[in-house]
């Protein structure tokens, strides 16, 4: 079995539905979308991308920000609506992937 693709899929958000980004996307969601258990799930991620959920979870709402960035939106923005607790929480996820803020990855 394959493990999806990190595109866009149809969320329910109980009004009706709306398009959510892969890293928005609870491994919950997933497991009912692909009528998979969560468990083989994370077995799949793990296997198949050296990675768990989590790491990819993470990894797919890293890349996301950095083409917002690159896009000139406010760090504020990005780190709320990728759904981190504060723009330092998200700053401090950058720079430990990234080895710089996310105001300084362009410049």
């Amino acid at each position: 079995m394959a493990i999806p693709a990190a595109q866009a899929i149809q969320h329910d958000d109980g009004e009706g539905g709306e398009q959510a980004e892969p890293g928005d996307v609870a491994l919950a969601d997933w497991s009912t979308r692909l009528g998979l258990d969560e468990k083989t799930i994370q077995r799949l991620f793990q296997k198949g991308t050296g990675m768990t959920f989590g790491q990819w979870r993470q990894q797919a709402r890293l890349l996301l920000a950095l083409e917002r960035i690159a896009l000139g939106e406010k760090i504020i923005d990005i780190a709320g609506e990728l759904g981190y607790d504060s723009p330092s929480a998200f700053a401090t996820m950058f720079k430990k992937q990234f080895g710089t803020t996310p105001s300084q990855f362009f410049k």
